[in-house]
């Protein structure tokens, strides 16, 4: 029977296996060795550990690393010599302008390339995995795509944002938000101004953002919210309110009436309740159970509790991530292998958790993007629907690939001699099987289904398993070790966290 306490786990429960079922979820799976240190923390100091993750340095991040002038506006000098040449019907100097936009173009496309790489590497390599867990929490909730705002630095900026709210406060990210040019261009609020104000950042922050589609709110809501965001725009790669295009007359939110603008927009509907259930909705499915209508009316009294504990800290994220991560709830047989890996979890837990070397990482982007997750551009202002929708015939067969590149360094759509086998270094997981055998060859096979698979292999599976491993013909050291991974991979069990 499934347990849906918020009861801390008991202490005599916590083993490897619920330190690598928390590991995973918080974060995106680590090797035998670290599992193991993790088991000996303890619970409480193992949450804390990844939930304090200041603690732990972090690899620098530098601005400078990419060039915030690729889509610098136009000086007013150059706006106008533009507006003149349109005038003058100067094709010439107009298709000059053009050319040079068209460079910038190109530019920023390839540096936007070069931004998911730098952020699929912090993703591998980082050693506060839950930091980085949020900062894709954020950009799947938050969702804005390259594609429209076409400015690879503000997207960057963007990240960042993520990542220093990471797992702080909710209601200070939204008011962020609202300021972020990124966000500001995807929803259009950089064109709205009174009398002619624009719905799509107030009908998104009620409906995918705060309160959640249908909860409480009205079109008029939505309109009157329209209003007191108009002047909130960007100059640049910073926040401008523009006072002359701001709606200054009276607004009628929620019931609540007065001269509102952008902030008490967002204070107005953070102080509903379904504010908080509907956040602690997208955290359960994020991090417990993203199975289709969960949380289901069973695990009710645990979302409330999530919901209740948000409100009474004030929207602060680590006591309500800390509450879950010690629940007797999270660790509970039907929440674990319960949750699809999305394809950037597949890939990087599966070189965290196996070893194995990166390869190639711009080959790993567009592996994801075919498996339906280009980091950077979420499909639309929803963004990525996960669970089911990650699995079709398509993207199956592409994460079966995408295991065996990682696992062999050999691409499908290659020659053999275009392979790139860089040397992996199989010791530390060949240790890890030999330290669950002792050195009985015959558990070999048992034991590393049980150190790779997050749901138990069911009999049938196990002993098809077991008879493929006798055919390698020796101990799982190697290239037997390789193979018998890439038999693992396939298995849809491996699909599963």
């Amino acid at each position: 029977m499934t347990n849906y306490s918020t009861a801390p786990l008991a202490k005599s429960n916590w083993n490897a296996d619920a330190a690598r079922h928390l590991l995973t979820r918080a974060g995106f799976g680590g090797t035998p060795a670290q599992i193991d240190a993790l088991t000996a923390m303890g619970m409480d100091r193992a949450v804390d550990y990844l939930l304090n993750f200041d603690a732990t340095p972090a690899a620098a991040i530098n601005e400078s690393d990419f060039d915030k002038d690729v889509r610098k506006p136009l000086t007013t000098e150059a706006r106008s010599l533009v507006q003149q040449a349109r005038q003058a019907g100067n094709e010439a100097a107009l298709a000059q302008y053009q050319a040079l936009r068209n460079e910038q173009d190109g530019i920023d496309r390839k540096q936007m390339q070069e931004i998911q790489k730098w952020w699929l590497r912090r993703l591998i390599e980082t050693g506060r995995p839950l930091e980085e867990k949020m900062t894709l929490f954020w950009h799947g909730h938050f969702a804005t795509g390259y594609r429209t705002i076409e400015d690879s630095y503000h997207m960057f900026q963007q990240n960042q944002l993520f990542r220093s709210h990471a797992v702080g406060n909710f209601a200070d990210l939204v008011l962020r938000i609202l300021r972020n040019p990124a966000m500001l261009k995807y929803l259009d609020n950089d064109e709205s101004r009174k009398g002619r104000p624009n719905e799509n950042l107030a009908r998104e922050l009620m409906e995918l953002f705060v309160l959640g589609e249908g909860h409480g709110y009205t079109e008029d809501d939505i309109k009157e919210g329209a209003r007191a965001l108009t002047g909130f725009t960007f100059v640049d790669d910073e926040f401008q309110f523009a006072p002359n295009n701001h709606d200054g007359e009276s607004k009628t939110i929620l019931g609540q009436t007065g001269n509102w603008d952008g902030d008490d927009f967002a204070r107005i509907i953070l102080s509903r309740r379904e504010t908080s259930e509907f956040l602690c909705g997208k955290l359960y499915r994020f991090f417990v159970n993203d199975s289709p209508g969960m949380p289901d009316a069973k695990c009710k009294s645990f979302a409330s509790a999530l919901a209740a504990e948000l409100r009474k800290q004030q929207y602060e994220l680590k006591p309500v991530l800390r509450l879950v991560f010690r629940s007797q709830h999270f660790y509970d047989a039907a929440n674990r292998g319960s949750t699809i890996k999305s394809p950037t979890q597949l890939i990087v837990q599966t070189i965290r958790e196996l070893g194995t070397p990166p390869r190639e990482l711009a080959t790993l982007n567009a592996a994801g993007d075919l498996m339906g997750q280009s980091l950077f551009m979420p499909p639309n202002v929803k963004g990525w629907d996960g669970g089911q929708s990650w699995i079709n015939t398509s993207t199956y067969f592409v994460r079966q690939n995408l295991a065996v590149y990682l696992i062999t360094g050999l691409r499908p759509d290659a020659f053999d001699w275009d392979a790139d086998l860089a040397k992996w270094d199989t010791t530390p997981l060949e240790r890890a099987i030999a330290a669950r055998t002792n050195g009985d060859v015959s558990k070999e096979s048992d034991a590393l289904l049980d150190l790779v698979l997050a749901l138990d292999a069911t009999e049938v599976r196990r002993t098809q398993f077991r008879n493929s491993v006798k055919t390698l013909g020796g101990p799982l050291t190697q290239a037997r070790l390789v193979a018998a991974l890439c038999l693992v991979t396939a298995m849809p069990e491996y699909q599963l966290c």
